[in-house]
């Protein structure tokens, strides 16, 4: 008999992670919208991208390690009870009108190190809560969600236009708030921390937690040069989130600059990939990849993926609208298969650090990739190349990563998960 996915516990931190998801949607969208109101910039735009990036380039590295050892579910609600009082200091700065760009810019640094340290938390936390054999299922749930949040960017859109930012800012406090509520209720037990504890009594060792941080810190990276397929894997999506951090740069400034209603024209295009996202999350909850198959799979996506978003910006908006269909099922796709295979394959007490040290390659190309881009956008007549150019790269680093390396890679996508 199948294991049952939707347990009580994986049922909580669904719904959890939806409703904190709903109001992140709403609110940082409308800040995105404000930033480009306020400064009228693209490289300002990307600063304010960056500044949010920047703290993830450090925070995982020390939050993997000691993730490890300490209870993932506190951290998670404990962070999401924080991230509600900040929303709601914020909502508060924007009602009185204390707003100017350097408060936002130390705003979305903190909030962005809240968030670094949340995402390896609850990346090493939910796949405890996935029974045996349902992984597979359990991501597509959680892609289709997650992209489903998309939907709100357009709620978001409206009420902005009519009440502004501090609205949606309390409105994500209160989201955040119902979330970690609801997951203090989550019963797992963190086997891990124990198994943990032992491992280090049976040592004989006697090492002081900021010497053991740091030691977890540099096995979390020394786990990544043993295994190199992991590696591999990591270093193109290093390479991914440096390429698709161009699209976001750009897109929104270009389609506010080159359409009237731009921002809506905007949410019409990218719509597309969301509703495919969601239609192939909803494939893969039914429907199983052939296991054989699922390496090739993923490397015809990363290739696919490259060509159609290099490509979209230069044709007309039903044209736009196909390409970004066929990336965003593509994109879930591929998010399935690698994140179900990696989660599968890394060790419960190596999670956290193997998350921290990976999570820091993927911060770091979207942080150098949003610099990159946004000063790129001062300087070349026509933005839309500086998304070609990058995604070029992109395409260059599937097939020298992915497709060379198939011999370490493809025995951890071809699993059953």
């Amino acid at each position: 008999m199948a294991n049952k996915l939707w347990t009580k516990d994986f049922t909580i931190i669904t719904l959890g992670s939806v409703v904190s998801m709903l109001g992140n949607a709403m609110s940082g969208f409308a800040m995105s919208l404000l930033v480009l109101d306020y400064t009228g910039s693209t490289l300002y735009y990307a600063i304010f991208l960056a500044c949010f990036t920047l703290p993830q380039l450090v925070m995982p590295i020390f939050s993997g390690a000691i993730l490890d050892r300490f209870s993932r579910k506190k951290t998670v609600y404990s962070l999401d009870y924080l991230s509600s009082g900040l929303y709601l200091l914020f909502a508060l700065i924007l009602f009185k009108n204390w707003f100017n760009f350097p408060m936002l810019a130390i705003g979305c640094i903190i909030i962005g190190s809240i968030e670094s340290i949340y995402c390896v938390a609850y990346d090493s936390f939910y796949p405890l809560l996935i029974s045996e054999g349902n992984y597979q299922k359990a991501y597509s749930v959680a892609s289709t969600l997650e992209t489903l949040t998309f939907l709100m960017i357009p709620v978001s859109t409206f009420f902005y236009n009519k009440v502004g930012v501090a609205p949606l800012m309390l409105f994500n406090a209160v989201t955040f708030f119902f979330a970690a509520t609801m997951e203090t209720k989550i019963e797992h037990d963190e086997k891990y921390i124990e198994k943990q504890k032992q491992n280090l009594l049976e040592s004989g060792e006697e090492i002081g937690i900021v010497k053991l941080m740091l030691r977890d810190i540099k096995e979390g990276f020394a786990y990544l040069k043993v295994e190199r397929g992991l590696l591999f894997i990591a270093l193109y999506f290093f390479v991914s989130n440096f390429a698709g951090s161009a699209s976001q740069v750009v897109g929104l400034p270009y389609f506010k600059a080159h359409y009237d209603n731009g921002a809506y024209v905007f949410i019409l295009v990218m719509g597309c990939s969301v509703l495919f996202r969601a239609v192939g999350g909803m494939i893969h909850y039914t429907v199983k990849l052939p296991v054989k198959y699922k390496f090739y799979i993923a490397l015809l996506v990363y290739v696919c993926i490259s060509i159609f978003e290099g490509a979209y910006l230069y044709f007309p908006i039903p044209v736009m609208m196909i390409l970004c269909a066929l990336t965003g099922i593509g994109g879930v796709t591929s998010y399935t298969i690698r994140i179900s295979a990696t989660q599968s394959y890394v060790p419960d007490e190596r999670k956290g650090r193997f998350n921290g040290a990976f999570n820091v390659l993927l911060t770091g190309g979207a942080f150098i990739g949003e610099l990159a881009a946004g000063a790129l956008s001062e300087v070349v007549p026509d933005v839309r190349m500086v998304v070609s150019i990058f995604m070029g790269i992109n395409l260059f680093a599937a097939i020298f990563f992915i497709g060379g390396n198939k011999k370490y890679i493809k025995p951890i996508y071809n699993t059953q998960n």
